[in-house]
C-alpha cells in the first residue's frame, strides 16, 4: 500500500497545483481510452475470420483515423496551453522572495525587508531531530504568509540550480547571472518540502527546501522578531 502511495502526486497546497492535478487526470483518462480502444481493435483484428482480398484503400476510414486524433489532442493542448499561461502570469505580489543557488545550500533574502535574509542548510542525520525528515529537514525554514500572492525570484552563483516544491506546483530554474520569477499561493498552513531538481555536483541531494506556511498575523510577528 505504501509503495501504491508513493505513485501519487503529493496533496495539493496551492490553486496552480490543484490545476495541474486535474490535467494530469484528465490526460490520464484520454491515454486509458485510447489504450482500451487500440487493444481491443487489435484483438478484433486477429480473432475475427472476416477478410477481403480486393481490399486496396479505403479513403473514408483513412479521413476517419485522421481527423479522430487530431480532435483528440486538441482536448489535451487547450487545457495544457491554459495551464501553461497560469502559472506564468505573475498577479500583484504581496510579497516578494529571492533565493539563491549555492554548491550547495539556499539561501533567502526577503526583498520587502531590510536586513532579513539567511542561509538554509540541510540537517545532518546525527543532529536531526526524532521527528525530522532525512535529508529533507533544514536549519532555517522559509517562513512565508498564506492566502497570499507571493513572488519567488531564482537565481544561482555557481551552477544551475532548480527550486522545486511540489505540493505548491513550482519548479523555476536557479542560473547564474539571470533571475528567474513566478508566483504561488499557499491556502493552507503547513510544512512543505521540497529539493533541489537539477542536478548540481556532487552534493545535489544534500540542498533541500523547507517552507512554512503561517497566517498573516503570525507572519508579521515573526518578521518583527527577525528584523
Amino acid at each position: 500500500m505504501a509503495t501504491w502511495a508513493n505513485l501519487n502526486l503529493q496533496d495539493s497546497a496551492s490553486p496552480l497545483m490543484e490545476q495541474l492535478i486535474f490535467f494530469h487526470d484528465h490526460a490520464l483518462l484520454i491515454l486509458v481510452m485510447i489504450t482500451i480502444l487500440v487493444t481491443y481493435m487489435m484483438t478484433s483484428l486477429l480473432f475475427n475470420k472476416y477478410t477481403n482480398r480486393y481490399l486496396l484503400h479505403g479513403q473514408t476510414i483513412e479521413i476517419i483515423w485522421t481527423i479522430l486524433p487530431a480532435i483528440t489532442l486538441l482536448f489535451i493542448a487547450f487545457p495544457s496551453l491554459r495551464l501553461l499561461y497560469l502559472i506564468d502570469e505573475i498577479n500583484e505580489p504581496m510579497i516578494t522572495l529571492k533565493s539563491i543557488g549555492h554548491q550547495w545550500y539556499w539561501s533567502y533574502e526577503y526583498s520587502d525587508f531590510t536586513n532579513l535574509e539567511f542561509d538554509s542548510y540541510m540537517i545532518p542525520t546525527n543532529d536531526l531531530s526524532d521527528n525530522g525528515f532525512r535529508l529533507l529537514d533544514v536549519d532555517n525554514r522559509v517562513v512565508l504568509p498564506m492566502n497570499s500572492q507571493i513572488r519567488i525570484l531564482v537565481t544561482a552563483t555557481d551552477v544551475i540550480h532548480s527550486w522545486a516544491v511540489p505540493a505548491l506546483g513550482v519548479k523555476i530554474d536557479g542560473t547564474p547571472g539571470r533571475l528567474n520569477q513566478t508566483n504561488f499561493l499557499i491556502n493552507r498552513p503547513g510544512l512543505y518540502y521540497g529539493q533541489c531538481s537539477e542536478i548540481c555536483g556532487a552534493n545535489h541531494s544534500f540542498m533541500p527546501i523547507v517552507i512554512e506556511s503561517i497566517p498573516m498575523n503570525y507572519f508579521m510577528k515573526w518578521i518583527t522578531n527577525n528584523i
